[in-house]
């Protein structure tokens, strides 16, 4: 018999840990998160991560899991979390998945298949090595001759997308191409309900802009400060929205007003990039957040409370 699991989805300050944890309550379930960045220890502000405070109590699973200084991808991400949805089950209780990184959600949604993960940090190098010598042409020659299949799905001009499909398709002896086979494959071994939420364009833009505002007041530059000297720039997690825009503040290159907006006008964009990546996937429920709290709440669990009932 198939698990069934729940995923709470959408995009950065539209309303998902509230939201998430009160159905939690409601429906005896624990949360793991699908955020790429809150695995991370100490990465708290800039991640909006969630507070014990509004843990209220549920169980969260993948929060603070590893150092700044640690490498991790989605094939680590779905493994644990199919741990954690034996764990959960193993306790009666319902997993809730929560979160915006997309490709964490499809991992496991759809039936993704991931090769063993290694270190492929030296071969990337040398692929940029070979791209800075000979230039896009010849990188993309390159690719093409790997994978031909990809000449209609990755332009030569996309350079990071192509460094990337280079490094698959060597790193794993297989044509970057096929893992898009197993899209659109749902999870034979999961139930699946997703439930996306959505408001408002300018309401959101407007909530994400006061968001910083908030992690600033609450002491984001400090944050960073801190991790910048414990990490250095080329970590991980000094990838993410809210990290490394403050690089180039530190090295005296730009005014911390300036940081400040390529904060909220990143996270902007971040969310744009979420709604598009979400709106792929046809078997969203989606809901309009910009109504009354507890009719979002009542709604949101009668969908949960009927989809529990299907046999």
């Amino acid at each position: 018999m198939k698990k069934k699991i729940i995923f709470i989805v959408g995009p950065t300050a539209v309303g998902k840990t509230k939201l998430s944890t009160d159905i939690a309550n409601k429906f005896n379930g624990e949360i793991i998160s699908c955020d790429s960045m809150q695995i991370y220890k100490g990465f708290n502000i800039g991640t909006a991560k969630i507070t014990k405070e509004e843990m209220n109590g549920i169980n969260h699973h993948l929060i603070d899991i590893i150092d700044g200084d640690q490498s991790f991808n989605v094939s680590e991400y779905k493994q644990l979390a199919e741990n954690c949805i034996d764990k959960i089950y193993n306790k009666n209780s319902l997993p809730i998945f929560v979160g915006g990184t997309g490709l964490y959600v499809d991992s496991i949604f759809y039936d993704l298949k991931f090769t063993e993960a290694k270190d492929t940090s030296k071969l990337r190098q040398e692929i940029e090595k070979f791209y800075e010598d000979n230039g896009k042409e010849a990188l993309y020659k390159w690719l093409l001759t790997l994978d031909y299949n990809l000449k209609d799905t990755i332009h030569k001009n996309n350079v990071k997308r192509v460094i990337r499909a280079i490094e698959v398709c060597i790193s794993t002896n297989n044509r970057f191409s096929m893992q898009k086979d197993d899209y659109f494959k749902e999870n034979n071994k999961y139930s699946p309900l997703i439930i996306g939420l959505n408001i408002d364009r300018s309401i959101l833009y407007d909530r994400i802009n006061k968001r910083v505002d908030i992690m600033l007041k609450e002491g984001l530059l400090d944050e960073v400060k801190y991790l910048y000297k414990l990490y250095g720039e080329n970590s991980q997690p000094f990838t993410a929205i809210g990290y490394k825009e403050f690089v180039p503040y530190f090295k005296n290159e730009i005014s911390i007003e300036n940081c400040i907006e390529n904060i909220k006008q990143n996270s902007r964009k971040y969310a744009k990039r979420q709604l598009t990546w979400f709106k792929k996937n046809k078997n969203i429920n989606w809901i309009d957040t910009n109504t009354n709290y507890e009719n979002l709440l009542e709604n949101t669990c009668n969908i949960i409370s009927n989809f529990l009932m299907e046999i």
